[in-house]
């Protein structure tokens, strides 16, 4: 897989023995737009209330999902460690669908390779 303008490729089959780096490790936000919000409070057949008392944070003007701490990683809170897998997987947000192909990593594939080990090129 590639993005234009990105000098690196993605192997999604890596994902199958990954561990989920990808959502896992450093704190850090995950943010999510009123309609993913939506989105992913239906798929979890909750009120959109209830989801955001239960599983947001207010970073600022926007919402980012929350973490929780396991073994001294922050992982999303939506990561399934025994499944390997994100439990939301077809309501995640754009950020996450995005991933490797953020502007962060354009020029710090080094850094990516590092934590993503579906990178080729």
């Amino acid at each position: 897989m590639t993005q234009e303008g990105f000098c690196y490729a993605f192997d999604p089959s890596a994902c199958a023995s990954c561990g989920g780096n990808c959502c896992t490790g450093e704190s850090g936000n995950i943010f999510v737009s009123v309609t993913e919000i939506k989105a992913i409070a239906t798929l979890l057949e909750m009120e959109e209330s209830l989801f955001r008392r239960t599983f947001l944070r207010k970073e600022g003007y926007r919402y980012s999902l929350l973490e929780k701490v396991v073994k001294g990683s922050y992982d999303c809170v939506f990561f399934d460690r025994t499944a390997n897998g994100c439990s939301i997987y077809h309501a995640r947000p754009l950020q996450c669908r995005t991933f490797p192909f953020w502007d962060y990593f354009r020029h710090r594939v080094t850094e990516l390779k590092h934590e993503c080990p579906g990178i080729v090129g």
